[in-house]
């Protein structure tokens, strides 16, 4: 009888260190949320990946390496520098932000990215004259791969696999001295065939020969007729979130 009084302690005790354990583990993984975009960091990781590549730099015509904010002309998306992760997102990507609630671990947030994206700016005479980017959803991931599908299937990106934004009116852009601006950039985001007005706070930076954007605009998910995923582990999940991206641009 006493060794199985023995065998049950010990039992349980296994059982409650294994769970906690676990518990802690998902924790950890679940809680692995990327920050939101800086364009501080941005830079920061362009700068570190030029110095990088500086032997090829220097073998590259100075004449184009003086990029400005008031250089007129036509930006790409620059999808060939930096890489993407979550662990490192150097490069270009579009994504999202929400907060949830899990079971046994509290308060979350979901983050979704992709970095299959492409478009263009345009610069006249020191005003931002057009904006286009669309990306591709369908091939979003998340900080937990666990929920991707349910990501991508809220999204109905087998009916429309592709997001987009495009500037509806010109900004005008400060006068800066290769620092840092800040400025709004009204227009039309569409998510899932939908398209809705949307104001996105955006900073931006000249880093050599790139030009280093991010920004952020908060959407209410059902005015895209986006479903907030479901699962036993979600207790909730917001109806809105953050629509975010990071995007180097470059001239061709």
């Amino acid at each position: 009888m006493r060794n199985r009084r023995a065998v049950i302690l010990t039992t349980c005790v296994l059982v409650a260190v294994v769970g906690t354990m676990a518990a802690y583990g998902a924790w950890r993984v679940l809680s692995a949320a990327p920050a939101e975009v800086s364009i501080d960091a941005a830079v920061a990781s362009v700068e570190q990946q030029q110095v990088s590549n500086d032997t090829v730099a220097k073998a590259v015509d100075n004449s184009k390496v003086d990029a400005s904010l008031s250089s007129d002309g036509v930006w790409y998306v620059d999808t060939d520098s930096g890489n993407f992760s979550f662990e490192e997102a150097s490069g270009s990507f579009v994504g999202f932000r929400v907060k949830e609630k899990l079971a046994k671990i509290g308060d979350m947030t979901a983050v979704g990215r992709t970095d299959q994206v492409e478009g263009e700016l345009s610069i006249q005479s020191d005003r931002l004259a057009s904006v286009s980017i669309s990306a591709d959803m369908s091939t979003i991931v998340t900080n937990d791969s666990r929920r991707d599908n349910a990501a991508r299937n809220a999204m109905n990106v087998r009916e429309n696999p592709m997001a987009s934004f495009v500037l509806d009116e010109p900004v005008n852009l400060p006068k800066t001295d290769g620092s840092q601006i800040s400025v709004q950039a009204k227009g039309q985001l569409t998510v899932n065939g939908i398209s809705k007005p949307v104001v996105f706070e955006l900073e931006a930076q000249v880093v050599e020969r790139s030009i280093v954007v991010v920004g952020q605009a908060e959407i209410t998910f059902a005015d895209y007729d986006v479903a907030v995923p479901s699962a036993r582990i979600v207790i909730s999940a917001e109806d809105h979130g953050i629509v975010e991206f990071q995007l180097l641009f470059a001239q061709r």
